[in-house]
């Protein structure tokens, strides 16, 4: 644990004179203070995400974690935090004109990486961007994408919540069929996991479809 982690690393310069340790010491809490920002920030927005009002200190900890984490040169943890950056302009602020750099740079990142599910998150939020803004093609290739991603590493829930919009998405493209295929199986992706909220979307999208 990092709490005994610091105290081991204090013993050694105090009683064996290791110099080194202040700076080891400086870089390890760093990053627990860069996780630690990001699990926070995480946490506030979900309350805002389930109805609460938008927490002030939620961007802050997000910005912190993501100067920690480049300053360790951690372009995993950089990655995830730009997202996050992204997910509070566009999603409290409303402001994509910040948000969608933010999901650039969390996309380089996070392929730089190897960090795939970095990736699905922020081509599920680039197409939601693109989906709001009309640019029906585009916000089906970005969930397209990222749905393909959540398959690979096994989260059927987050390929349920890309298909409510890709219902959408084919419904309003006058692709009745095809939407109703993806209704029937973003259904049953979200029962077999339990995620009930999902599948609530879920009937929400399928009731969009012309009879």
């Amino acid at each position: 644990m990092w709490i005994e982690r610091a105290r081991e690393l204090y013993e050694r310069a105090i009683y064996a004179g290791d110099d080194t340790v202040p700076a080891t010491a400086d870089r390890e809490l760093d990053a627990v203070e860069a996780e630690l920002s990001l699990a926070r920030g995480r946490i506030l927005h979900l309350r805002f995400l389930t109805g609460q009002e938008a927490d002030p200190r939620e961007l802050p900890l997000f910005e912190r974690a993501t100067r920690l984490f480049r300053e360790l040169g951690d372009r995993r943890g950089e990655g995830e935090s730009s997202f996050w950056e992204g997910c509070y302009h566009q999603l409290v602020n409303g402001d994509l004109d910040t948000a969608l750099p933010l999901f650039e740079r969390a996309a380089e990142l996070a392929a730089q990486a190897g960090d795939q599910a970095t990736l699905a998150e922020v081509l599920r939020h680039q197409g939601i961007a693109a989906h709001r803004t009309g640019r029906l093609d585009e916000a089906r290739e970005k969930l397209t994408e990222s749905s393909r991603l959540r398959r690979e590493f096994g989260l059927p829930a987050g390929v349920a919540s890309n298909q409510v919009g890709l219902i959408r998405i084919a419904a309003a493209q006058g692709r009745h069929d095809e939407a109703r295929a993806l209704a029937d199986e973003a259904r049953a992706l979200a029962d077999s996991c339990g995620a009930t909220r999902i599948a609530a979307h879920v009937e929400e999208a399928r009731a969009t479809i012309p009879t």
